[in-house]
C-alpha cells in the first residue's frame, strides 16, 4: 500500500486529503470554530518573529503531499458516507532503530460520539503495524480534551505519561498526555477488537 491508498470499514473511511476538499473542509472547520480552536496547533511568537505563518489549506495539503512522497506522513481525511467529516494524520514516521510514529486527529462535532474516529483510529494504527512495519505510535492529548481521550481510551491504548509544554496550542504551550502502542500489543488487530468491543 502507498500514501494514496484509501481505508474503509462500514461507513467510516480513510483516504488521502485533497486539493480539491478544500471547499468542504473549510465549511467544517468553520462551522467547527469552537469545538476545535482550543484544541489546535498555532504558530508560537518566535515562529511568528521568525516569518512563519499559518498554512493555508493549499500550503497545507502541498506541504503534507510532499513529505507523504518523502515517507515522512500519512495524510488522511476521515470519512462518513462519502462525506468529510474529519481529518487523521500519521506522523513523524521514522524507521531504522526507532521506527515509530504519531497520530493527530479531529473531527465534526456533528458526528462525535458515534464511534467514527475511534474506528479511524484502530484502522491507521493496523496500517502502521501492518503496512508501514512500525514498532511503535503515540498519541498526544491535552488533559482536558475529554472528547479525545476518550477515542484512545475505548481502544484501550496506554497512558504513558504527561509530555511538559509538549505543543504550542491555542496561543500558549500547552501540557499532552502521551498514549502510545506497540506492535504485538495486539495480535488480532486494533479494528478487530475494536469491533469486538462494539458488539458486545
Amino acid at each position: 500500500m502507498t500514501w494514496q491508498d484509501s481505508l474503509v470499514e462500514g461507513r467510516i473511511g480513510l483516504r488521502p486529503i485533497r486539493r480539491r476538499d478544500a471547499r468542504v473542509w473549510r465549511e467544517v472547520r468553520l462551522r467547527n470554530i469552537d469545538w476545535l480552536q482550543q484544541w489546535e496547533a498555532t504558530v508560537p511568537e518566535e515562529g511568528l518573529q521568525a516569518g512563519e505563518v499559518p498554512a493555508t489549506f493549499g500550503a497545507m495539503v502541498a506541504t503534507l503531499q510532499r513529505q507523504a512522497r518523502a515517507g515522512r506522513v500519512i495524510p488522511w481525511v476521515v470519512t462518513y458516507d462519502g462525506r468529510l467529516v474529519g481529518q487523521l494524520t500519521i506522523g513523524g514516521i521514522a524507521y531504522g532503530s526507532l521506527r515509530s510514529a504519531y497520530i493527530g486527529y479531529w473531527v465534526d462535532e456533528a458526528v462525535a460520539g458515534r464511534g467514527i474516529m475511534p474506528t479511524a483510529v484502530a484502522m491507521a494504527l493496523d496500517h502502521c503495524f501492518d503496512q508501514l512495519g512500525l514498532h511503535r505510535v503515540e498519541i498526544h492529548i491535552r488533559p482536558e480534551n475529554a472528547a479525545s481521550r476518550r477515542v484512545v481510551e475505548k481502544l484501550g491504548i496506554a497512558e504513558e505519561g504527561l509530555r511538559r509544554s509538549y505543543l504550542h496550542i491555542d496561543g500558549d504551550w500547552r501540557d499532552h498526555i502521551c498514549y502510545a502502542i506497540v506492535a504485538g500489543e495486539r495480535p488480532g488487530g486494533i479494528l478487530a477488537d475494536w469491533r469486538s468491543t462494539q458488539s458486545r
